[in-house]
């Protein structure tokens, strides 16, 4: 439910100087990254978080994709682009990768004062399920992972593949140490049932 922009910094702010349309997926990413800032002002008042320390489970790779993003990484390496996929597929992916930056604001909005950065709950946590949270427990992620997968894709570099790949690892993670602390915070019975009810970060999976 909770997304710590701060890693996709280096990414949004990596001096990407490609021209146009590659470079409207930096647009993208610097429109989504203020408009996250700013957002953050508006939460409601946290009781009881995860320490910072058990963080860097999930800190750490999505740190270093972040890093394996960049185009520097690109660049330093010498690295070449796997594929040429054109400007038509540039603007798709672009779509795709906003898409993916609008979902998360549709759950962010959704979620309102139980919104957080961190691993937290907020004054009068309780289960949300309907919106985006409907779909997947963690749309915040999901439309990250996706806006992730598609700008990977317009990069094209192995770095850039691999980065993605670490990002959407340590989103899987921290989903995962969200969960156990929700379903301790919540209670075994509401957290869970809606564990049974809802796909984590896949919508329309089927649950067991």
């Amino acid at each position: 439910m909770m997304h710590d922009p701060n890693p996709f910094i280096a990414f949004v702010w990596s001096g990407w100087t490609a021209t146009w349309p590659t470079a409207l997926l930096a647009l993208i990413w610097a429109a989504w990254l203020l408009s996250w800032l700013i957002g953050s002002f508006f939460s409601g008042r946290t009781e009881k978080h995860v320490r910072t320390w058990d963080s860097r489970a999930y800190r750490f790779p999505i740190l270093i994709g972040a890093i394996l993003l960049t185009p520097w990484t690109a660049q330093i390496l010498g690295e070449k682009p796997l594929w040429q996929i054109g400007t038509t597929g540039i603007y798709i992916l672009a779509a795709l990768t906003a898409a993916g930056c609008l979902f998360t604001w549709w759950a962010r909005i959704h979620l309102g004062r139980f919104w957080s950065n961190a691993i937290t709950r907020k004054e009068g946590h309780r289960v949300i399920d309907t919106g985006p949270y409907g779909m997947v427990r963690h749309p915040i992620y999901t439309g990250l992972i996706g806006a992730m997968i598609a700008t990977g894709v317009a990069v094209g570099t192995g770095t850039a593949l691999l980065g993605t790949a670490m990002i959407a690892f340590g989103l899987w993670q921290k989903a995962r140490m969200e969960e156990g602390f929700l379903t301790e915070e919540l209670g075994a019975d509401a957290y869970g049932s809606y564990c049974h009810r809802v796909p984590m970060l896949v919508p329309f999976l089927p649950q067991r």
